[in-house]
């Protein structure tokens, strides 16, 4: 694994998955910006980040392979470590979608999301994690999503992998906060990336169906959720915050109206 990059000034240090495009961008350009030193980790080649974020000043390395892997978790780590010295924050964002009836998902679909929405960051979790307990200091932040604060029809692979997420962050809050680890997740409600493209194109939904149902009345933006992010990571922001999992949903969560009430209100 080939992770050289010219040697620069000591600076904080994040790993971010699934930075290739849509959300991950947008929070390893939102991290670049506040000063961080960069891990890009996508299962393609990080190109137009990788782009951006050097284009901002920050020192970064991409490193490609498929998160569900254990030995790709431990590599990345031990790459991290080898040109680094240190890991501050784990940003486990990569994720994918499915939309399809429960009665219809296959048991090789089922254990795809699984591995990739739960075992993976499970892996980065533990083998990133090992570098912070030593140093006795980091921030994890999740990229669960509603879905896994609440039953979504048609996703019970994707909801479950969402929930498993959350309940393993607040697990990880509970079991390493006393030793200077803060572990979180965001929330995020639906957000115009290309991953929303792909699955409006299999039928799914509509724009409106999204519109009318947030409060706010729109789609979340990728810098929406990049910079909550932002706020978990950055310990003289959020340094006794541990173990929360954050709606950032434009009020989806909060709103038991039915549709009729709630487009009368705007």
């Amino acid at each position: 694994m080939d992770m050289s990059s010219e040697q620069g000034v000591q600076v904080p240090v994040a790993v971010v998955t699934g930075a290739a495009q849509g959300i991950g961008r947008q929070i390893a350009e939102a991290l670049a910006g506040e000063g961080y030193a960069l891990v890009l980790a996508d299962i393609k080649e990080p190109v137009e980040t990788l782009a951006a974020v050097r284009g901002m000043g920050a020192e970064s390395v991409a490193v490609v392979g498929d998160i569900a892997s254990e030995a790709y978790a431990d590599a990345l780590a031990e790459g991290v470590h080898k040109q680094f010295g240190r890991v501050d924050v784990l940003v486990n964002n990569a994720g994918v979608s499915l939309l399809t009836p429960a009665e219809a998902t296959s048991v090789e679909q089922w254990r795809r999301v699984l591995e990739v929405n739960l075992t993976g960051p499970f892996l980065l979790c533990r083998a990133l994690g090992r570098m912070m307990l030593e140093a006795g200091s980091g921030s994890i932040v999740n990229i669960a999503s509603i879905a896994g604060l609440h039953g979504v029809a048609d996703r019970a692979a994707y909801n479950a992998s969402k929930h498993g997420l959350i309940g393993l962050t607040r697990t990880l809050a509970a079991e390493w906060g006393g030793r200077g680890i803060r572990v979180n997740a965001v929330c995020p409600g639906w957000v115009k990336t290309e991953m929303d493209a792909a699955d409006q194109a299999s039928g799914g939904y509509t724009d409106s169906d999204i519109v009318e149902r947030v409060p706010m009345a729109r789609f979340a933006a990728p810098g929406d959720i990049a910079q909550a992010v932002a706020f978990l990571a950055d310990p003289a922001r959020s340094g006794f915050v541990n173990g929360i999992a954050l709606p950032v949903d434009g009020g989806w969560t909060a709103d038991a109206s039915w549709t009729s009430l709630r487009l009368r209100k705007r």
